[in-house]
């Protein structure tokens, strides 16, 4: 049984102090997507680049201590993209795809818009500018997930306080605009939701306040998949047994 699993480790190097690659090792997945790498190529250490049987690739942002998205998978790929071969998401890394077979995995780091009107405008322009490649890899024929911090709580039931955030980034009326396309019209199927229509599932807790403690999580770390591997994806859980980043690794496991 397939696991795929996916985590934003908010620093690499932070991560792995905190033992997520202890944790990982216990695992057995088959492929690992990481967000907010946070480090270069030099930063990294043998074991954050080949974990226990894994074998890493990483994108990391040009600038120093930011962004970065990197993949671990038990065998080499038949293919593997670093970027999109769009210039300004590139030098940020947020896109790696890699294809095992008939399988396509892609570690997503979809920006935030969070800190200020002009990195919301660059969220904005980064929605319509990767559709088209969402549309591409749909329309591929192939098993595709898409895995990552998507930055976007899709309903109220993706976040605790959904009334008190209704004007801000992450759960903006555009925002889920955008995402209701995409599981909508688009065709691409929500794992989680489809598994659990009731769960909550958060993902990320507010380092302010009790977030973590008191669960006022939002859920915006996904595996969004093609609808005949989502239909294959048999179970799914977020581990919060150890805390290793603000947010906490999405697991799932696909029957073959």
């Amino acid at each position: 049984m397939p696991r795929i699993i996916s985590a934003n480790l908010n620093g690499i190097r932070s991560a792995t102090q905190k033992g997520f690659f202890d944790w990982l090792a216990g695992q057995h997945a088959d492929v690992v997507c990481v967000q907010e790498l946070k480090a270069q190529h030099d930063d990294l250490t043998e074991r954050m680049r080949a974990p226990d049987g894994l074998q890493g690739w990483f994108h990391p942002a040009e600038k120093k201590g930011y962004s970065g998205v990197g993949l671990y998978a038990r065998r080499e790929p038949d293919r593997l993209d670093i970027g999109l071969g769009i210039a300004d998401i590139d030098a940020e890394g947020r896109y790696l795809r890699a294809d095992f077979g008939a399988l396509t995995v892609v570690s997503l780091y979809l920006p935030s818009g969070s800190s200020s009107d002009d990195r919301q405008q660059v969220k904005f322009d980064f929605l319509a500018r990767f559709l088209p490649y969402l549309r591409e890899l749909a329309a591929s024929g192939r098993d595709v997930v898409v895995c990552g911090d998507w930055n976007i709580a899709h309903q109220e039931i993706d976040l605790k306080n959904w009334k008190g955030n209704l004007k801000n980034s992450g759960f903006l009326p555009e925002e889920r605009a955008w995402m209701t396309q995409l599981l909508g019209e688009e065709g691409w199927r929500d794992t989680w939701r489809q598994l659990y229509p009731e769960i909550p599932g958060y993902t990320w807790w507010s380092n302010r306040g009790q977030a973590y403690a008191k669960d006022v999580g939002w859920r915006i770390d996904y595996q969004i998949a093609t609808p005949a591997l989502a239909a294959r994806a048999h179970s799914a859980s977020v581990y919060k047994g150890e805390k290793f980043s603000d947010h906490a690794p999405l697991i799932v496991d696909y029957t073959e």
